[in-house]
């Protein structure tokens, strides 16, 4: 996206004009044609729509309440004499302002202008899109539909159009579940039917934030086209989509997880109550993969004559549109083992699209084979096993191949039988094909899962491989069912902008996780991949299968998944309750460091967790809002809702018992999954279930009072934080930094007219965190001889550990500006992106040339495949 002229604290939020009040996308049919040369995606997509019931007459301005926001606004805590909607109309107001200055973006029919202001009108999110056309499509023509509805069809005779359409796509959008492969394809072939011949085309009209769709004549909701097709193509700048070279230099495009989620690859509603099915056809060059969000894993076809492939994903559970989820290019599926053959042949532009196929074991395995222990030590690739995903006649054949790394010990294997008992909690959310009612789904620990890489990557990226079935394996022994029947685990180019991003089936990680290969990072370069393995992998509870109704609550996706991670990696690791704690303890006092360090140098507004307050969950009458700060350039680098919300969750397992808490964790997700939730869905069932909290005055008005609509740390954090460091793992650093101080102490002065010496001191060996603790405690002091910095490169090789060991080493070779390892600030600033970016403040403002002219030249080695939201923040800094 191109940098917005307006952005500053006071116009920083994100609009989210869709009318969902009005009316909801139920379906989207999306054909989709990659083009490399342009860097451009062109197609289509078929909106099926379903009107709300109520009023719904009113214009998008005409803002106010239903009884039902009332009701939720003075549950949460609010006052009927508060507008729960004042600041959404402020910002409405501000972004109106906006496009007024935004002239180049703006985008009409020739018809919009004399359309009436009194039709209805459809509102789409939509920005950084060229729209060609905008029609209502004929599904009459739809041989199928008439077919399967023949209740409709019988009863044909003086039914008016457009009532025979809305019957046919409400009882197509009704079928149950078990019929969801009919449904799809009947989606599906409605999609490719004509426009509608009655010669009123639909008008339409696009501005900064949003597309706008009129039928003339038309005044409601109701009596709107039941599917619309818009033909459209994106913008090679446009902020939902990424256009890079991976680290072969060999050109890919993902979905960027940018602050305006989709909107900028195709118009679509994205508040997150708009949940929604999909289905795409992706056309790219027949050398790439084309990996998304899909249930089943896409085996493409040959589009005729073209050098182009056609790859066909889909999913039956509705979710937001911000969860859809699209990578293509030249990455290579890695095995346990790279045969030479791949390497070489990859390296000389063999079809990567074929990479499952070269990989792939010694034929099929059979059913049994697949649900059996993995106790072998070798790796196993399961081809074309059924793969149980859902209810009626979701057993489906995969015919890619999907690999189980060796889970080592006959005490992890890939399903369990175990824990099955019925607590008596049921779905409570829509049909669809429900994965927590499977019986095999409950006993699959393990499901399928692939990784892949560039070529040069493959070798590192084994690691990721190795940990996954041990990750999968522990999250299923914490939270239960697999939301998600497969998991493809992508490593993205380097100039991605943070270090991981969870999706539904599929996960970017960034090169950073992975271990450097290099003599001496040994097993502690699993720690920081493993720990970022299960953060990701915690997302498909926690922000995918559930997630935040308001998206200023990120904590319930982002805090949750931090707490997460350390149970479930401490599980994948086997340790043991004293060692879990202890390992937990540790990363607690790291996290209160960077916690505190965050809230020392940001604004206020930035550090509460919850800045809607009462107001959270509210829209306007319409369904539009604002999401607050979404758009501040600072937030997108801060980790308050990681960290915070990650704290809260340890005050709250304190009161109750961690193991307790966690039991908690798979009741909650058991309730609530597939649904949308707000912090009270949370704690009120928290303080039910635990009804001794409140009785010791811990009730919701105190939670939201101490930890989530305020700024700054809770008192209980200040004390706590004391009593963590003061745990074992962290007390067997102090040591280790005193001597580093003392060796630095005498080898400082002027004048010295002899070398000194260097003593012999014995160093303990300490683990991947307590190094990370080691470095920031010596961060803290004012001056380090070069003996010392010269002493600590040899002593623990910082330049070859994972990115949180670098990330200390580069800011301590930076503050004493130790020019003999600029080096690998430089290597670091090129390759580990997403951990660099004040790196290069540290590096201006000590106003030293060399440090200066290293920042300028690493920005412009990196600023063509920098992500844009860091590029501005680092051009601010360094230009």
């Amino acid at each position: 996206m191109e940098p917005d002229r307006d952005l500053n604290p006071d116009t920083d939020d994100l609009p989210l004009r869709a009318n969902t009040n009005h009316i909801l996308v139920r379906h989207y049919v999306l054909d989709l044609n990659v083009h490399f040369d342009r860097k451009v995606i062109s197609g289509s997509v078929v909106l099926f729509l379903d009107p709300c019931s109520g009023d719904a007459t009113k214009t998008e301005g005409d803002i106010g309440l239903g009884s039902g926001e009332v009701a939720r606004t003075i549950e949460a805590g609010g006052s009927q004499d508060v507008d729960p909607i004042k600041e959404v109309m402020k910002g409405l107001r501000r972004m109106e302002k906006m496009l007024g200055a935004e002239s180049e973006n703006i985008q009409s029919s020739p018809s919009w202008e004399t359309s009436s202001v009194d039709d209805f009108t459809l509102v789409l999110d939509c920005c950084d899109l060229d729209v060609s056309k905008v029609e209502e499509v004929d599904i009459t023509s739809v041989s199928a539909m008439s077919t399967l509805f023949t209740e409709v069809k019988s009863d044909r005779s003086g039914v008016a159009l457009v009532s025979l359409q809305s019957a046919f796509i409400q009882n197509l959008i009704s079928l149950p579940s078990s019929q969801w492969r009919q449904k799809h394809q009947i989606f599906l072939s409605c999609s490719r039917a004509p426009g509608s011949q009655d010669g009123s085309a639909l008008c339409f009209h696009r501005d900064r934030w949003s597309l706008q769709v009129r039928k003339k004549g038309v005044s409601s909701p109701q009596e709107f086209p039941r599917a619309v097709r818009i033909c459209y193509e994106t913008r090679p700048t446009g902020g939902s989509v990424r256009w890079t070279k991976d680290q072969d230099n060999r050109v890919c495009v993902y979905t960027a997880g940018s602050p305006i989620n989709n909107r900028a690859l195709f118009p679509c509603q994205e508040p997150p109550v708009a949940m929604s099915t999909w289905q795409a056809t992706v056309r790219a060059p027949s050398e790439c993969v084309v990996l998304m969000s899909g249930e089943e894993q896409a085996v493409p076809t040959e589009d005729g004559d073209t050098r182009f492939s056609i790859w066909n994903y889909y999913v039956t559970m509705p979710m937001p549109a911000s969860t859809f989820t699209l990578a293509v290019g030249h990455w290579c599926q890695v095995s346990a083992e790279i045969p030479l053959s791949l390497e070489s042949g990859m390296t000389d532009g063999t079809d990567c699209a074929k990479t499952a196929k070269l990989v792939a074991g010694p034929g099929d395995w059979t059913e049994a084979e697949l649900v059996s222990g993995l106790g072998s030590s070798t790796s196993a690739v399961v081809k074309g096993s059924p793969i149980q995903t859902g209810s009626g006649d979701q057993t489906t054949r995969s015919d890619s191949a999907f690999c189980y790394s060796s889970l080592e010990d006959e005490g992890l294997s890939v399903t369990d039988y175990s824990g099955m008992v019925d607590d008596g909690i049921s779905c409570s959310h829509g049909d669809y094909p429900c994965r927590f009612t499977e019986r095999l789904a409950r006993s699959q620990r393990v499901i399928p899962h692939r990784v892949f890489a560039p070529v040069c990557l493959l070798q590192s990226a084994q690691m990721v491989l190795k940990l996954l079935p041990r990750s999968l394996a522990a999250a299923h022994a914490v939270l239960g069912v697999h939301p998600f029947p497969r998991l493809d685990v992508v490593i993205v180019p380097a100039g991605f902008s943070s270090l991981g991003m969870a999706s539904p089936h599929i996960i970017f990680l960034s090169q950073s996780v992975l271990g450097t290969g290099s003599p001496g990072s040994g097993e502690n370069s699993l720690s920081l991949c493993g720990s970022r393995v299960c953060h990701e992998i915690a997302h498909s509870w926690f922000g995918l299968v559930i997630g935040a109704r308001d998206w200023t609550e990120e904590w319930i996706s982002e805090g949750f998944a931090t707490y997460l991670e350390d149970i479930i990696w401490a599980k994948a690791q086997q340790l043991s309750l004293p060692d879990t704690a202890e390992q937990s303890d540790l990363k607690a006092v790291l996290r209160w460091r960077r916690l505190s360090d965050e809230l020392e140098n940001s604004e206020e507004a930035l550090q509460i967790l919850r800045p809607n307050t009462e107001n959270t969950g509210q829209v306007s009458e319409s369904g539009a809002s604002m999401v607050k700060h979404a758009l501040n350039p600072d937030k997108a680098f801060m980790q308050v809702h990681y960290l915070k919300g990650y704290f809260l969750l340890r005050f709250l397992a304190s009161q109750v018992g961690e193991q307790q808490f966690i039991n908690f964790f798979r009741l909650f997700v058991k309730k609530y999954h597939g649904q949308l939730i707000l912090s009270q869905d949370f704690l009120r069932m928290l303080l039910i279930t635990f009804p001794d909290m409140e009785r010791k005055g811990l009730t919701l008005g105190a939670i939201y009072a101490d930890w989530l609509d305020r700024p700054g740390i809770p008192e209980w954090l200040y004390e706590r934080s004391a009593v963590w460091s003061q745990a074992r793992l962290v007390e067997e650093v102090k040591p280790e930094v005193a001597k580093w101080i003392l060796l630095s102490q005498s080898h400082q002065g002027k004048g010295r007219k002899r070398k000194r010496i260097e003593p012999k001191v014995n160093y303990k060996e300490v683990a991947s965190e307590q190094l990370v603790m080691l470095l920031e405690l010596l961060l803290e002091e004012e001056e380090l001889s070069a003996v010392a910095m010269r002493a600590l490169q040899r002593t623990y090789n910082p330049q070859n550990q994972d990115a949180e060991v670098r990330h200390r080493w580069c800011e301590l070779v930076v503050k004493h500006a130790h020019a003999q390892a600029y080096g690998d600030v430089e290597h670091f600033l090129v390759h580990d992106q997403a951990m660099g970016v004040y790196l290069y403040g540290e590096l201006m403002v000590r106003e030293d040339p060399e440090q200066q002219a290293l920042a300028r030249r690493c920005l412009s080695l990196v600023q063509e495949e920098m992500d844009q939201s860091a590029r501005r923040v680092v051009e601010e800094m360094v230009l």
